[in-house]
């Protein structure tokens, strides 16, 4: 591993002291592009799975017994190569590491562009990102995230409420939603999603050094189209379940 020579002061007069530069990784990480560049693959990630998500809830509406079998296709996931559960363990985990370096790097950002402004505008092309993921995502995403551990406790866990059975899906969904204060909830967060999503699939494009005028309409049809799918095919379910097109 490459090293540095640091030159400093040695009470027993050993001259220089040699300290070890951080993996080519760290020292990108560091850089206000390289979270920027986080930022934006963690995102790709995580909108991946929820439009993944989405299109396996829909299978709701096919009736209990495709939903549960569902249900338990992704927990038979490359079995017997793996033991069940094992790939979608795999699956969780990994998105949990992109979805904390993704909050990590959408902090460390407004950190960095706070610090910024104090030292004036010097480096302000290079915040254009942060500036404006903070101004117009920050509620958003906390929004989401609080959401997510009430939907893991409701829907994963251990029932919020409502009489919960392990591994019956199609139940457990129709027995929460069928309340309609969590139905709205639902709805909220979900509004709160697409406007995070729109928000992020338009500004991933720049992260990425991929920004052109030219291609602005195209980005925002992009973002548009991929936040409404998503809001649309997630507030059904309460919707339906409420409407009784989805009950136990």
């Amino acid at each position: 591993m490459a090293t540095t020579t640091v030159t400093r002061p040695n009470t027993r007069g050993r001259g220089t002291e040699r300290r070890r530069k951080p993996p080519a990784l760290v020292e990108i990480y560091r850089s206000a592009v390289g979270k920027k560049y986080v930022m934006a693959i963690t995102g790709i990630m995580l909108m991946g799975f929820v439009f993944a998500h989405m299109v396996g809830n829909l299978k709701m509406f096919l009736g209990p017994a495709q939903f549960d079998h569902y249900g338990h296709f992704l927990r038979e996931l490359l079995v017997p190569i793996l033991p069940r559960t094992v790939t979608l363990w795999l699956m969780r985990l990994g998105l949990i590491g992109a979805f904390a370096l993704h909050i990590h790097a959408a902090y460390a950002l407004t950190r960095m562009n706070h610090a910024a402004r104090k030292v004036g505008y010097k480096s302000k092309r290079d915040y254009i990102a942060a500036n404006y993921a903070s101004r117009t995502m920050r509620w958003s995403g906390i929004i989401v995230g609080l959401f997510i551990v009430w939907h893991l406790f409701d829907l994963s866990w251990t029932g919020t409420g409502y009489h919960f059975y392990r591994g019956a899906a199609y139940h457990n969904v129709a027995a929460s939603l069928h309340r309609p204060p969590v139905a709205a909830l639902y709805i909220v967060a979900n509004l709160a999603l697409g406007l995070h999503l729109f928000h992020g699939a338009w500004s991933l494009f720049q992260s990425l050094g991929w920004s052109n005028p030219k291609f602005n309409r195209l980005r925002r049809n992009f973002a548009a189209g991929f936040a409404t799918i998503i809001v649309v095919g997630n507030v059904s379910f309460p919707i339906a379940v409420l409407a009784g097109v989805v009950s136990n």
